[in-house]
């Protein structure tokens, strides 16, 4: 890639997040969902889920950080067609600018905002009594679990944002990503579940994620899920990133 794009990048990712600063109700929208749902299964839930000793909240916390992504990567799809439907994406490909800089710069917009939604879960979860004896290596870890998911997310949002005909049809499609924590390791041991829902549970991205990441909290030796989540988060961008791009070709040939 050429400087060339790097620098108008930056410049078009800075106006997106001005946006942002100047409507902080994007953050505040996206977490809430996730606070609700994390107050309501630890305060009214928790004690019909036991967990050992350990806080309900602490084996909660990975699937709220994945709902809280799911969430937020909406606002992407969202923003992006708002800028198509406003023919703002024309005005800017008019101009002497790298033409995939502007695609660029809402990823990168969607990135800060998903990840400060999670850093804003995190806090609560603390107050609710979170703990972990987690290393620096290993906050880096799940840092870097979610920054990949949060990543291959926002280049699924692209797509319905580029080829939504209405607003609620280019955020609908998170609905059932923000439902798929639901069926997984996320607030239940899939042991629990009856045959044909844990296949499903144990076989689907989230579940190695969660897992991955629960895993880390708790100081537990690398296992297989990290390695299984990883491929799945990869996977995942590499195939949306590809049809991303392809589509958005096709919209600006």
């Amino acid at each position: 890639m050429s400087t060339r794009f790097f620098g108008d990048t930056a410049i078009l990712t800075g106006r997106s997040l001005r946006h942002i600063l100047r409507s902080p109700d994007t953050i505040i929208t996206t977490t809430i969902m996730p606070i609700a749902f994390m107050l309501l299964f630890v305060y009214v839930f928790g004690g019909a889920i036991s967990k050992g000793s350990a806080a309900y909240v602490n084996y909660l916390l990975p699937g709220i950080l994945l709902i809280t992504i799911a969430s937020s990567i909406s606002y992407a799809a969202f923003r992006l067609f708002m800028d198509m439907k406003n023919g703002i994406f024309e005005r800017f490909l008019s101009m002497p600018i790298a033409r995939s800089s502007v695609l660029w710069a809402h990823v990168l917009t969607s990135l800060v905002a998903s990840l400060t939604s999670v850093v804003v879960v995190v806090g609560v979860a603390l107050l609710m009594g979170f703990r972990s004896g987690a290393g620096v290596l290993a906050w880096l870890a799940v840092a870097g679990i979610l920054f990949l998911f949060t990543l291959a997310l926002t280049w699924i949002a692209v797509i319905p944002g580029l080829t939504a005909k209405s607003v609620d049809g280019a955020s609908a499609f998170s609905y059932p990503l923000i439902f798929l924590p639901f069926i997984s390791s996320a607030f239940v041991a899939t042991a629990t579940m009856p045959g044909p829902v844990r296949a499903f549970a144990e076989n689907q991205p989230v579940t190695s994620i969660v897992n991955a990441i629960r895993d880390l909290f708790t100081q537990q030796p690398v296992s297989s899920d990290l390695w299984i989540a990883l491929a799945w988060c990869a996977g995942i961008l590499i195939v949306a990133y590809a049809l991303a791009m392809a589509t958005y070709h096709r919209k600006i040939a």
